[in-house]
């Protein structure tokens, strides 16, 4: 499946073959430079492409090239880790390198959008997820009902943002990959955030607390809001996981800690 654009794009093989549930990449090299090639197999990794594409390399990594599945994308190879960085003990650090990031992605274009999912059709599992379990599904499919009803901030969103997508590229500093491409308030791409790097951190005492104000601070947006997309993204990680058989239990704990944290009143 590589060979044609190995021949087309005059690339070289740089690694073994990844398969993924949605794609399938090569690490390779085009005159020299690192890259990754990447097939994709699902709509949204298709989507995700049109994306990149269209940031351009500011705040993302570079597209080299692209023709339909297929998208050619600079490889990260510097030495640093947001993963690391928090076991390091810079979880602070990490969160406002994530929101300089995010920052540079949400800025507007003057070119037209590419195709991109709004935040309502993200979100269609959890109403029915509430309908059948209940409990915290209800409070975050409430929760997602009231954001929606009133958007703030209306942007070009990441979707996936969090320790592991965001990746040190040298001179070229902190880049995303991997977008899901939708639209929204952009309060919901710093989310995902608190559910990141791994079970230990995330549910860690008062970590969830504290990185929400680091969060807000660093991003100009209100605490009290982003605790409600927190609880709504951990709501809906919890629903898409536990549909596919998988362990919900970060993701439930995750919107427990959020919806505690909100304010009442």
């Amino acid at each position: 499946m590589f060979d044609r654009y190995l021949k087309r794009w005059s690339l070289t093989r740089d690694g073994v073959p990844i398969v993924t549930h949605s794609s399938d990449l090569l690490p390779v090299r085009q005159d020299g430079q690192p890259a990754i090639l990447k097939i994709a197999r699902a709509a949204e990794e298709r989507r995700g492409a049109n994306l990149m594409t269209w940031w351009d390399g500011d705040g993302a990594a570079r597209v080299l090239a692209h023709d339909g599945a297929a998208v050619l994308i600079e490889r990260a190879t510097g030495k640093r880790s947001l993963v690391a960085m928090v076991h390091d003990g810079g979880d602070d650090e990490a969160s406002r390198v994530l929101c300089d990031v995010v920052a540079r992605l949400h800025a507007p274009r003057s070119h037209p959008l590419p195709g991109l999912i709004p935040l309502s059709a993200w979100f269609a599992e959890l109403e029915p997820a509430a309908a059948r379990r209940g409990g915290i599904f209800q409070q975050a499919a409430a929760t997602v009902r009231r954001l929606l009803a009133t958007p703030h901030d209306i942007c070009v969103l990441h979707g996936d943002l969090h320790h592991g997508n965001v990746l040190d590229f040298g001179s070229r500093g902190w880049l995303a990959i991997d977008p899901k491409g939708l639209i929204g308030e952009r309060g919901f791409d710093f989310a995902n955030i608190v559910c990141n790097p791994d079970f230990a951190v995330a549910t860690a005492p008062d970590r969830l607390s504290r990185q929400a104000t680091v969060i807000a601070e660093t991003a100009h947006l209100d605490r009290a809001r982003l605790l409600q997309w927190m609880l709504a993204y951990a709501g809906l990680s919890a629903a898409w996981t536990m549909s596919e058989g998988g362990d919900a239990t970060l993701a439930l704990t995750i919107a427990e800690i959020a919806a505690a944290e909100i304010p009442r009143g």
